[in-house]
């Protein structure tokens, strides 16, 4: 099992999602992360925000990694959206996006939460995967390419 499918439940995987802009899909997730977990969504979507203000979280290839530090939150949260037509992003290469992972850590986030955003990363960087997860229609068998997926395993 790899970092990102131990905090990712399948019901948190949804594909075809609607949303115009960027505050728009981020406001999806908060209601995502409320309906799912309690966290008040204007929580979710105002700590997403302040991270992106930061610099865009969107990596390139149609993908990104929006994150934020949560108050209170006991353990890291995951959430897929894949949206039904690509939003401007700032991502690196000005490509739109339309697969999103959301990461919610705690507020003292520690190295696990490193840990996880660069398998995320390690993951979305295989070209054929990414692909695949940008495309598969079914949200169950999105959810399955990622709980299969493995991480190269370090030389240490």
């Amino acid at each position: 099992m790899n970092r990102l499918s131990a905090i990712l439940p399948a019901g948190q995987v949804l594909v075809d999602v609607d949303a115009s802009s960027k505050k728009r899909v981020f406001e999806h997730a908060g209601l995502l992360f409320e309906n799912q977990h309690a966290i008040a969504r204007a929580i979710v979507t105002d700590n997403l925000f302040a991270r992106e203000r930061l610099g865009s979280t969107g990596l390139g290839h149609g993908v990104a990694i929006p994150h934020g530090r949560i108050k209170g939150l006991k353990n890291p949260l995951a959430a897929v959206i894949r949206l039904s037509q690509p939003i401007p992003f700032d991502a690196p290469d000005d490509e739109p996006v339309n697969l999103l992972i959301f990461l919610l850590v705690p507020e003292a986030a520690t190295q696990r939460h490193l840990e996880i955003l660069s398998e995320i990363a390690e993951l979305l960087s295989d070209r054929e995967l990414r692909e695949r997860l940008k495309t598969e229609p079914d949200a169950a068998e999105v959810h399955g390419l990622i709980e299969r997926w493995q991480p190269l395993k370090s030389v240490a």
